[in-house]
């Protein structure tokens, strides 16, 4: 009977870690696989089962963290893969993750917000610690379920509705309207504006910001001139091709609300035979590293991605250490990068943009 309880308890005290060093593999592979994430070789997936079978490794969580036993690895849920803002953030967090020895398991929903949803409450219930979760957008659904389970989160760009959640975002309000303010000084007036999803917050606020700074400049807000987009490439570039296809609306200059939806309008403005900014100006937000090598040189709102991840990565393991600890709330300034894609109208002879500036930050490069 002894010797039962003392296998018994042997078993119970294995941990992931044991798991990685027998299987040969890293904690974040042993974790991907336990968490059923699903790509994943299936020679990968024996080596960590079969050391789960030769170790009686069981998981469970409550035992675990009275135990005092972690497995030292974070959720990361980002949208897509497929743009700099979500790289340059991720860089940021991996930094500060390394430097605390910890590391991630990446998660994409690709915007689909069943599998955002899904990949939430998978990450919450799986071997990670906590969750980091890049520009969310179905965030009410499953806050309420994290906090249930008091399982330590970071919002990195989004706004909750409430003042449970610590959150890392940057002054989008600011930026778009500091954007929009700095086209009206070169002389526009029929700015289109181009959204990201609106159920995402930073994507309500940048929309807020433009409206705002057309109404101090007593400029009509017409809503003609806005469209939504989900801040991909492709929708930048399909709703600039029908904005230059319409008699109805003539816009000097548009602001899209990330840099892709910008890079798509460039494309877009290409094919139709006009020049930037000669015939058009483009700006974007974000400054994802793509933007000072486009032609023309992007002019965009300079968000401090990098530094965004790293607080969002030190917050969280803050609450890791301490769950105590109360929600936190940073919001990081933005810069309004002047380049080469914003020209004055009607177009002047040499290069006549104001730089004056009332507010806000303002960085002009070659």
């Amino acid at each position: 009977m002894s010797n039962e309880n003392n296998s018994s308890k042997k078993r119970r005290n294995v941990t992931i870690m044991d798991v990685a060093q027998t299987s040969g593999l890293s904690c974040a592979t042993v974790s991907r696989v336990l968490s059923g994430y699903e790509f994943v070789k299936e020679t990968t997936r024996q080596r960590v089962m079969e050391a789960v079978d030769k170790l009686g490794y069981v998981v469970n969580l409550p035992a675990r963290s009275l135990a005092g036993g972690h497995s030292q690895i974070i959720g990361l849920l980002v949208p897509n893969l497929d743009n700099g803002y979500v790289g340059t953030i991720a860089q940021g967090i991996d930094q500060e993750l390394a430097r605390a020895n910890y590391d991630s398991v990446l998660y994409t929903s690709h915007r689909h917000p069943g599998k955002e949803s899904f990949y939430v409450i998978t990450i919450a219930n799986g071997l990670t610690e906590g969750l980091l979760l890049v520009a969310p957008q179905v965030v009410p659904t499953y806050l309420d379920a994290l906090r249930e389970q008091n399982f330590p989160y970071v919002l990195i760009d989004q706004a909750d509705v409430t003042e449970n959640s610590s959150i890392v975002d940057a002054a989008n309000w600011q930026g778009a309207y500091e954007a929009t303010r700095y086209l009206i000084q070169l002389g526009h007036t029929q700015i289109a504006f181009i959204t990201g999803e609106l159920i995402v917050r930073s994507a309500t606020d940048r929309l807020a910001g433009y409206k705002a700074a057309l109404k101090d400049h007593d400029i009509p807000i017409n809503d003609d001139l806005i469209f939504e987009g989900h801040f991909q490439q492709e929708d930048g570039y399909e709703i600039t091709k029908g904005i230059l296809e319409r008699t109805d609306i003539q816009p000097t200059a548009i602001f899209a609300s990330n840099d892709l939806s910008a890079f798509g309008a460039m494309d877009a403005i290409r094919e139709h035979g006009l020049k930037i900014p000669d015939d058009i100006s483009i700006l974007g937000f974000d400054d994802v590293p793509q933007a000072s090598i486009v032609y023309p040189k992007l002019t965009t709102v300079r968000q401090p991605l990098e530094q965004m991840g790293k607080i969002a990565a030190k917050i969280l393991l803050e609450q890791i250490e301490d769950p105590s600890r109360p929600p936190q709330r940073v919001t990081l300034a933005t810069q309004l990068v002047i380049r080469d894609s914003c020209g004055p109208y009607p177009p002047q002879e040499g290069d006549t943009k104001p730089l004056k500036q009332t507010g806000g930050s303002l960085l002009r490069t070659n």
